[in-house]
């Protein structure tokens, strides 16, 4: 069953990167045509910086599973390839339980920022685009990788013991 959960979160977080690569394509196709606008016409528009802007927090966060599935993450690894088998997994469930932590309490933040921009009604200055909708998927992405995370500590912890010596 852990098999299962963890597939299906690796699925989901490869179509969150792929929602998050459309945004950036998005994004460079209106700051192209924003750029055009300004210095081709000369008449800019006025709405580009601002929906750009706001399009970066999904944007930033949508891909954070699908790194955490590709092990994209940096890493230093000569203290963890000097340790045995033991410490190596010692400092994965650590690893991972840090990532679970941090990832927590900005799943918390993300959800509790896009349920206050829903109830309040806020929108952005020049648009008048409803906030919500550029919080909500930032907050559904760092539920999704907290929730992955949590999957791959479970893996870990339930996989089998380290094999003694080197």
């Amino acid at each position: 069953m852990l098999a299962t959960l963890l597939r299906g979160m690796e699925r989901l977080a490869v179509v969150l990167a792929g929602i998050g690569g459309a945004i950036i394509v998005l994004q460079m196709l209106w700051i192209s045509y924003g750029v055009f606008m300004r210095y081709v016409v000369g008449r800019p528009d006025g709405t580009v910086t601002e929906a750009t802007a706001l399009l970066l927090f999904p944007a930033a966060f949508l891909g954070l599973a699908y790194a955490l599935k590709e092990d994209a993450y940096p890493k230093v690894l000569f203290l963890r390839d000097a340790l045995g088998p033991l410490g190596q997994r010692v400092l994965d469930l650590v690893n991972l339980a840090l990532m679970t932590a941090v990832g927590g309490f900005f799943a918390i933040a993300g959800v509790d920022a896009t349920q206050r921009a829903l109830e309040s009604g806020a929108a952005s200055e020049i648009l008048l685009w409803p906030r919500w909708l550029f919080w909500a998927p930032g907050a559904l992405a760092l539920v999704v990788f907290t929730l992955y995370v949590v999957l791959r500590l479970a893996a870990l912890l339930a996989g089998p013991p380290p094999a003694a010596g080197r």
